[in-house]
């Protein structure tokens, strides 16, 4: 059937501090394994066009989760009794308990946003189990996005959250992909955005340790688009040069969410830097 696309859902169950979490996951293609982290209040939809290249799977197993409390992950249970926030210590054993219970092997790694920030603690805390990272719209420290107005009852947030990240991505980036975007930050439960935002704007600062990642081991690429005001380009330049043999650098013409705003100029940017790792 030409009209069915080659991904697949499931579920997998993992310990992630000390309680099991039910996690969805959808894959497609074959090969290298690469796993794909989605944005701050969002889920893994954001990557359905890179999953359906039919170039990169020919090549690539393309792994995508929502994090739990997002998309079609549920919140661990007992989530009532406590306040969402996610700490750099909680993402990275949430993403390594998803690679160790896929048991995959030297996987790549892609971020973007919040989790374009995350590939860097993955590459110095984890580089030996990872085939390289890369992230896009991250840097060794981001400030600026946690906010708490988001919570109050006379905010719909289910609107004003998408709306205040809108103005993130760049207007060349074609309407429909900017508006599907939008969409997705609609449907994120309340306070996830803030919760995840707590780990990009104040829950990481890797500023002075930017040497502890080992790019001989674990290879790190970054990118960020020159419409980002979140993560600004400079910023990313500057943790790119603070450390030694990572590569990247400002992507022309696009803004904070450049895999699924604008997939195909992404694309020119990503695809070389998959294809550098997979030949090392």
């Amino acid at each position: 059937m030409t009209n069915v696309e080659p991904i697949t859902g499931r579920y997998i169950t993992v310990d992630i501090a000390g309680r099991p979490n039910r996690i969805y996951f959808e894959e497609s293609g074959s090969g290298q394994p690469v796993v794909c982290l989605h944005t701050a209040g969002a889920d893994s939809r954001q990557y359905r066009h890179f999953q359906t290249d039919t170039d990169v799977l020919s090549r690539f197993r393309v792994i995508t989760f929502d994090l739990p409390w997002h998309g079609k992950s549920l919140p661990p249970e007992g989530w009532w009794n406590e306040e969402y926030l996610l700490t750099a210590e909680l993402y990275v054993e949430t993403v390594m308990a998803v690679i160790r219970g896929l048991e995959l092997v030297r996987p790549v790694v892609i971020g973007c946003s919040m989790a374009g920030s995350l590939v860097l603690e993955l590459a110095r805390l984890h580089g030996a189990e990872l085939g390289g990272v890369i992230g896009f719209s991250g840097a060794a420290h981001v400030q600026g996005r946690f906010q708490d107005w988001s919570l109050t009852p006379d905010i719909n947030s289910n609107q004003s959250v998408p709306s205040w990240t809108y103005p993130l991505m760049a207007p060349q980036s074609p309407l429909a992909a900017r508006k599907e975007v939008w969409w997705m930050y609609a449907q994120g439960g309340p306070g996830i955005y803030r919760g995840d935002t707590y780990f990009y704007s104040s829950g990481l600062d890797l500023r002075g340790r930017e040497t502890e990642i080992d790019t001989s081991r674990c290879p790190v690429y970054l990118f960020t688009g020159e419409y980002d005001f979140a993560c600004s380009a400079d910023e990313t330049e500057e943790t790119i040069a603070a450390i030694p043999g990572a590569k990247g650098g400002r992507m022309k013409e696009i803004g904070h969410f450049p895999i699924s705003e604008n997939y195909p100029l992404c694309r020119e940017y990503l695809m070389p830097a998959l294809e550098e790792l997979v030949a090392r």
